[in-house]
């Protein structure tokens, strides 16, 4: 791969020609930019995140990478082909409760659904801490208070037949009551709406004729399966959202078109995908939990070129680490959401995540009197104490920075200068109570954080049958350098890959531009086995159909087209279905019977061998087609050959190692000098935006495409 250095590029003749592709990745504490050009180049970049504005720090985040190319951001956004973007705008509505003020209209007597939620709503979603504690679980607060919630008369069987034809009078006087109120958006989620959405199109145009400007979302259009509760709480979710997120990605659009940028905007979406923006302001909720997403298919973009199979994928930033895996090539993915206890519709890749980032708050629990880190975070204002900005908190940074695996004059590659004596002050509040001096501490912090990273990979694999010592552990984010050999070593993996070297810190926004366009069509039907191969080729058919028609209009040529079948199965009788590929073409009732079979053995594989209940029966409840449209043809060229060699480091400094006992002298390597180097550890490999400890014993070597390849002892 070829990383841009921070001096710009030098300017020649083909200059003047080259396009450009740009992704751009919020998160909570920084954003960051990486650029490819059409030659094959990339640069990077982090700037702080902005959050009274996340278009600030976008738009910072532009202008640092276009400085590096030796352009004006004008002058970037004008050559740009493609613009990509993953927004944390809607997580962090649900996560803040700060959205919109919404109105439900339902079925007469299903207006209680979303209050109701299902049984596990009162511990959906917690940590381990608090589901210890049973009889302080307690629902959420209401997304909708009941108050804001309207039941009109309608029916509709699971068949599709119309049983009681919508009562007009009875939904107008609902949309009225509504707006009277105050409300910014409405949901309409109807019973079997989404098997004959006649009456939730009719109230859709109603609102629309009385309040032309007000956000709507009609059930049918985000889920097209069975599960009241799970299907109005995504529609519920996507109106809380819908305002804010719209009116930021028009923000993003409108200032993108005035710097001169005619690229269309493709925004992230969890499922892996991207999606034009104007389809992203009518369902925002698919952006929920984006951007890690981006970071899972640059694993697989990556995994693919180096041939790794299995792959844990882990990114550690300033706020949070996320895990998400690769099985034989291919990213886990769910059909399940669970955020603020709620739980949700929403196909999206399967990542775990929490509060262990690099701007984790240090705490003590006064009840047990012992050391804590995170949830809680320093985010992107103030930051870590270390930032020099006013906060006292000490955070998992400061840590780092006491026990020497920051350099403070060095930190985003010298454009953020570390205060050392910030840091020790900020440790000591909580070094003293517990009477250890701020070197302990930290390096307690750090085994906690540490801890933390490897438990949540455990339920990632270990829970789920999986051997981690058969996976490759990829390491990327800001602060993932710093601790991959310790999480990695704690779970029995060998190799550490740090993608892309200096871009690991910016690997989301990497991932995003090598991602494609994504729409997925979903057909509820009830098939029993043996299942009609006609019906389900027909059925496959016409969402394929539905799918081409889509990414034509979107300007997707028919060879830039992939298609992919998938079924949900179950046994009769049981509730969890699992999802089975499915044949392209016409399929044929050999098919079928694979189908049944690759089922089992898909079920044993999650389930335990004997555990298939094959005597009930199976049936399939949900049809589906995933449509990709190949936006960019992303090429990685490689770094320049040549033998490893004994290098020679930029300098020394004194670096805490537990597996020492203490403080060391040791070598510190820069990026220039680390390439095609045998460097043997304990060392410091500083990056511009991200630092990799190496540890002692372990080995650190880059590979042809300038990726860094940790091996531990």
């Amino acid at each position: 791969m070829s990383v841009a250095r921070r001096e710009p590029f030098a300017r020649t003749g083909d200059d003047i020609a080259r396009e450009y592709y740009c992704a751009v990745d919020t998160g909570g504490t920084f954003t960051d930019c990486v650029v490819g050009d059409s030659a094959g180049n990339v640069v990077f970049a982090k700037s702080p995140s902005t959050p009274h504005d996340f278009s600030e720090g976008f738009f910072a985040a532009l202008a640092l990478a276009a400085d590096q190319l030796g352009l004006t951001l004008q002058e970037l956004l004008a050559r740009t082909q493609v613009l990509l973007h993953g927004t944390t705008v809607g997580t962090n509505a649900m996560v803040e409760m700060k959205g919109a003020r919404v109105g439900v209209i339902t079925t007469r007597g299903h207006g209680d659904a979303l209050l109701i939620m299902r049984s596990v709503g009162r511990s959906a979603g917690l940590p381990i801490e608090k589901l210890l504690h049973v009889s302080r679980h307690r629902k959420p607060r209401p997304l909708v208070p009941r108050s804001l919630i309207r039941e009109v008369s309608e029916r509709v069987d699971w068949r599709g037949d119309i049983i009681v034809p919508l009562n007009r009078e009875e939904a107008r006087r609902a949309i009225e009551e509504l707006l009277e109120q105050g409300v910014e958006a409405i949901a309409i989620a109807f019973l079997w709406g989404f098997v004959n959405p006649v009456h939730e199109q009719e109230v859709r145009r109603m609102v629309e004729e009385m309040a032309p400007d007000l956000f709507v979302t009609c059930a049918h259009e985000l889920i097209a399966k069975p599960g009241e509760y799970e299907r109005t709480a995504a529609t519920v979710i996507n109106c809380f959202i819908g305002p804010q997120t719209a009116r930021y990605v028009q923000r993003v659009e409108e200032r993108a078109r005035q710097l001169g940028c005619t690229a269309p905007l493709l925004i992230m979406q969890a499922s892996g995908g991207v999606a034009p923006a104007e389809e992203i302001r009518r369902a925002p909720v698919f952006t929920i939990g984006s951007g890690p997403a981006g970071g899972l298919m640059g694993c697989r973009f990556l995994a693919e070129m180096l041939g790794h199979t299995h792959v844990i994928a882990t990114d550690m930033g300033g706020t949070s680490f996320d895990v998400g895996l690769i099985v034989e090539g291919v990213p886990l993915s769910t059909s399940e959401t669970t955020l603020h206890q709620y739980t949700f519709f929403m196909p999206r890749l399967d990542i775990l995540s929490i509060g262990a980032g690099g701007g984790s708050i240090i705490w003590i629990d006064e009840l047990s009197k012992t050391l804590k880190v995170g949830p809680e975070s320093a985010g992107a204002d103030p930051g870590p104490a270390c930032y020099g900005r006013g906060s006292t908190r000490p955070t998992v940074t400061d840590a780092d920075l006491i026990l020497g695996y920051y350099n403070p004059e060095f930190f985003l590659g010298g454009r953020l200068k570390l205060d050392v004596e910030a840091a020790r002050r900020a440790l000591s509040t909580v070094a003293d109570p517990l009477d250890l001096d701020v070197v302990e501490a930290a390096d307690g912090a750090t085994r906690i954080v540490e801890a933390h990273m490897a438990d949540l990979i455990r339920q990632m694999t270990i829970q789920r049958g999986y051997d981690p010592r058969d996976f490759v552990l990829y390491a990327y984010g800001g602060a993932a350098g710093a601790h991959a050999a310790a999480y990695a070593r704690e779970l029995g993996c060998r190799t550490v890959v740090i993608p892309g070297g200096a871009l690991a810190s910016t690997w989301s926004a990497l991932g995003i531009l090598a991602t494609d366009l994504q729409h997925v069509y979903e057909k509820s039907e009830l098939l029993i086995a043996p299942f009609d191969a006609a019906r389900v080729t027909e059925i496959f058919l016409d969402l394929e159909e539905r799918a081409r028609q889509q990414l034509r209009k979107e300007g997707v040529p028919e060879e830039c087209v992939i298609l992919r079948r998938f079924v949900e199965m179950k046994f009769r009788l049981q509730i969890h279905r699992v999802e089975v590929p499915v044949p392209g073409g016409i399929l044929t009732d050999g098919e079928m019977r694979d189908l049944e079979e690759a089922f089992v053995r898909k079920y044993e594989s999650l389930y335990g061998r004997g555990s298939a209940f094959t005597a009930a029966g199976m049936e399939i409840g949900l049809l589906r087609v995933v449509a990709l449209g190949r936006v960019i043809s992303w090429r990685m060229r490689k770094a320049e050959g040549g033998r490893f060699r004994r290098v020679h480091p930029t300098g020394h400094r004194d670096v805490y190692w537990r597996e020492l006992g203490g403080f060391h002298r040791t070598p510190i390597f820069r990026e220039h000098n680390a390439h095609q180097a045998r460097i043997e550890g304990p060392a410091i490999l500083e990056l511009p935006v991200t630092t990799i400890v190496v540890r002692p014993g372990d080995l650190l070597m880059a590979d042809e495409y300038g990726n860094f390849i940790l091996t531990l002892s």
